[in-house]
Parts: structure tokens; sequence; C-alpha cells
């Protein structure tokens, strides 16, 4: 794009400023697909802003190579990155497209998660998440789960390198979404293909449905171990109360337990559960929703079961 703003620049007066506006808009388009996809929404002032920065970076470039041109060896390869990266961009933008339309659609998920309260004699799938238990999966499980179109880019670089080394996990990358979709559409799969549906069916879900929506669903379906399916039993069977009543480290043993319940399990290992429990606060810590000396109180109670 660079290369074409200074060449047109050379061949009209006015060719650099029409291109280096061209993309500044087309910056500013992007901004606001990117803030449109993970629900900011509209911002003029920061539209207008990245048009600017946008078209004054690409006349300072085209300035630039007028007074100082590139070597030929430097040209050859800034042409190829542009290429190659905007090649990278098509084949993604069509393999995601060619996911949403290849799976199914989402609409059916609230019936999906009622069809498996039934068999695991779930009683409340319709209650809100408790704000204390929400805070500890979403801190733990999916940091950026408020702001993510159902999908982390972080967490996708990183499975994309677990897949490199010829492993079958995502490197800890699914989002809440994605676990949402594993549990409700693949049977629990974590083949690769089943991977890449669940990416796609968590974007679906994400546009499909609010973020407490996709919470409430998620601890419906959930196993927390013991035979608990459901936030409701779970609190009831461990503890003896309702999800409403949990304190911070009970809602903290529960929200570590999602990843793997029969390693964390309380009643068996209660010195891995309070390790994870640790985890668990300390990530509250990190996210500023827990202080120091609380996340140290809390660690030190009994478990509580």
């Amino acid at each position: 794009m660079m290369a074409v703003v200074s060449r047109i620049g050379r061949t009209r007066p006015f060719g650099r400023f029409a291109a280096a506006g061209a993309l500044g808009a087309a910056a500013a388009v992007l901004f606001g697909i990117a803030r449109s996809v993970f629900r900011y929404g509209f911002d003029a002032a920061a539209t207008l802003a990245v048009f600017a920065a946008a078209t004054g970076a690409a006349l300072a470039f085209d300035r630039l190579v007028q007074r100082r041109p590139l070597p030929r060896w430097l040209r050859r390869l800034r042409n190829r990155v542009c290429v190659l990266g905007l090649g990278a961009v098509v084949v993604l933008a069509a393999v995601g497209g060619v996911l949403l339309a290849a799976t199914p659609g989402v609409a059916d998920a609230e019936a999906r998660v009622r069809a498996q309260a039934v068999a695991h004699a779930v009683s409340d799938t319709d209650a809100p998440t408790p704000p204390k238990v929400a805070a500890a999966l979403v801190a733990t499980e999916d940091a950026r789960f408020r702001h993510n179109p159902g999908i982390d880019p972080v967490g996708v670089l990183r499975a994309l390198v677990e897949w490199a080394r010829g492993h079958g996990g995502d490197g800890g990358g699914a989002t809440i979404e994605q676990q949402l979709a594993k549990m409700l559409y693949t049977d629990g799969q974590r083949t690769r293909r089943d991977q890449l549906e669940q990416v796609a069916l968590a974007v679906k879900l994400a546009h499909a449905y609010p973020k407490s929506e996709i919470l409430r669903m998620y601890l419906s379906t959930a196993y927390f171990g013991q035979g608990y399916y459901g936030l409701d039993a779970a609190a009831h069977g461990y503890f003896g109360e309702s999800p409403a009543q949990l304190d911070w480290p009970r809602a903290a043993l529960l929200a570590g337990l999602v990843q793997a319940p029969s390693a964390y399990d309380p009643l068996h290992h209660p010195a891995l559960a309070r390790q994870r429990r640790a985890e668990v606060l300390g990530r509250l810590q990190a996210v500023g929703d827990l202080t120091p000396r609380q996340v140290k109180a809390f660690a030190a109670a009994p478990l509580g079961v």
C-alpha cells in the first residue's frame, strides 16, 4: 500500500494525497470493524483520529522515500511482506467464512442447555450468575471474556504453537464461549477438527447472546465433579448453600474445579484443591477484584466441604 502511495504520487500531482487519503479511509474502516467485532461501539472521534494518523503516516512515508529512496533489496522485501500479509488476511478470511458457513447455528443453545439439564437432573438453569462466581470464573478461565468476540487472539496463537508441536490441546487458550461450544455441540471432543468447529461456534455464540447469558449457560452445563452438573448442584452438594450465598473462598474453589474436576476434587485431593483455589484467588488479585491481604486471608480459610 505504501508503494502504491509513492507510485501514484510520482505520476499525478494530487495522487499522493488521494492515495494517502484512501489508505487512511481503509485504516478507519478496519478500525470501525474491529470496534464492532469487539463490541466497543462506534466512536466518531477515535475513527477520525485513526484516519488522520494513517493519512499523515502515508504522506510522511512518501516524502521520506522521495528524499531518500530505499535500497532495491529493501523495496523488494517490503513489497513481498505486503503481498504475503495481504494473502494471509485473504486466506484467513476465506477459512473463517467456510467455518462459519459449515457449522450449525446457535439459536438452539438454550434448548441444548435445558436438554442437558434434564439429562443431568439440573434443577435451576435460569438463575442469574452470582457476581463472585462470575468474577472467579472469568479471572481464571478467560480474563478477556468481557471484551473478546468469542475467541482470544492470544489464545489462538498459543493454540497454534501447541498444534505446531504436535500436541492436541489448546494451550489453555480456549475462551468460555469455546468451552461452552465444546459442551453443547461437539460432545466435549478435542480433535483438531472439533477445535476448529468450536472456534466458529464460539464466535456465533458471542454475537447471539449477551455475556451474562453465556456465563449462565456455561455454569448450568459445566461439570464440577462428584456427579454435580451445574453451579446450583455443586454449591449445594459441596457446601449446602445456594450459589448466591457463596463467599470468595468457596466461589474460587468451584471456579477452579471446572478445569479438572477429578484432579482438584476437594474431598479426595484436598491439598491440590487448596493449591488450585490459591491460583484462582491469585488471578482475582491480578485483575483487581481482591487485595493481597484478602487473598492471604482467603487462601488460609478451610475448604469447608
